[in-house]
């Protein structure tokens, strides 16, 4: 996973961790679709556990860059960029996001510079908001 997935621990909590991301995100021009709160979703269906928070990230820019295209239309399945906000067992924030750089490698050269752009934007965000 660790080629896959980069996670950082946060020093805030879970909700002052999302609430920053989404501020970064909208600060660098990024739009926010929508935040899953999956701690409430599951507890709507009688399952408990850790607050998990998955925020969607567009910079349209960068989608339609590759929408607009027939063939590289299939990297939809990876939009829009998400980023997790959750909780482990040691009671600490943490914060993970795909590394979609790394997985943009051997695709068309445009799917890979738009995810290798896009992933600097998205740790860059990252960074800044678990910035103290």
């Amino acid at each position: 996973m660790e080629n896959l997935l980069i996670e950082k621990r946060s020093a805030s909590t879970v909700e002052e961790t999302a609430n920053r991301i989404v501020a970064e995100a909208e600060k660098n021009n990024w739009k926010i679709p929508v935040v899953h709160d999956l701690q409430q979703t599951l507890a709507k269906n009688g399952r408990i556990v850790r607050p998990v928070k998955v925020i969607e990230i567009c910079k349209p820019e960068y989608s339609a860059s590759l929408l607009e295209l027939n063939h590289e239309r299939a990297i939809s399945v990876m939009m829009p960029c998400r980023i997790s906000v959750y909780e482990k067992e040691d009671g600490i924030a943490y914060v993970a996001l795909m590394n979609t750089a790394s997985m943009g490698q051997g695709m068309p050269d445009i799917v890979t510079k738009v995810m290798s752009a896009a992933a600097k934007e998205s740790e860059y965000i990252v960074d800044e908001a678990l910035k103290e």
